[in-house]
């Protein structure tokens, strides 16, 4: 139960888009957050019937509130230098899907949770941890989720629950797979994880 939460936790933060401006991340977060909860609750969205439309938005939602780039570069580290500018382009959309259909069932399924937004930490110029709780009836489960400023928005580029950031724990995945193999063997993994092959 609590890894369920600790998944949906996580969507959570996934879907929600970030305003186009650059503002306090914190409010920037917390009023996104509370628009996407307004969709999971929608009446209109419940059961079997409105699951796709569900998905869809957060689908796109996803899309506008993460940097899969800057998540692709962190994640990979130095090895991100070994591929070229097309694997690049590939592990990107590769990562995109895996981990949009690594939770889409998980948030579907969202409850009514309480989310508190404790404070906002600078990690660097350009970098904020914004710091907050998922609240339920048996447990409180701390979500940290890191965002970048790009341009005149703020994109999200890792997220951490109960200290365990999603960048190091794909991170530690495909350094295994790059260890002694080139680029073309993590993507051929990730290929068939998808089912491109």
């Amino acid at each position: 139960m609590k890894r369920l939460m600790t998944l949906g936790a996580l969507l959570i933060f996934m879907i929600a888009p970030l305003l186009a401006s650059a503002g306090v991340p914190l409010d920037t977060v917390k009023t996104n957050v509370n628009s996407v909860l307004d969709v999971m609750r929608d009446p209109k969205l419940k059961g079997e019937s409105g699951k796709k439309v569900k998905e869809q938005k957060i689908m796109a939602a996803a899309e506008k509130l993460f940097d899969f780039v800057e998540l692709s570069k962190r994640t990979l580290g130095l090895n991100w230098n070994k591929f070229t500018p097309e694997q690049r382009k590939e592990f990107v959309e590769l990562y995109k899907t895996i981990l949009k259909d690594a939770y889409v069932d998980k948030i579907t399924a969202y409850t009514d949770e309480k989310i508190n937004f404790t404070k906002e930490v600078s990690l660097s110029e350009t970098t904020v941890e914004v710091q907050s709780t998922i609240i339920s009836k048996t447990a409180e489960v701390p979500v940290y989720y890191r965002v970048i400023k790009r341009e005149n928005e703020w994109k999200v580029f890792d997220v951490v629950i109960e200290g365990v950031s999603l960048i190091n724990n794909y991170r530690t995945q495909f350094r295994e797979i790059l260890g002694n193999n080139p680029p073309e063997t993590l993507l051929d993994t990730l290929r068939k994880k998808v089912g491109k092959k």
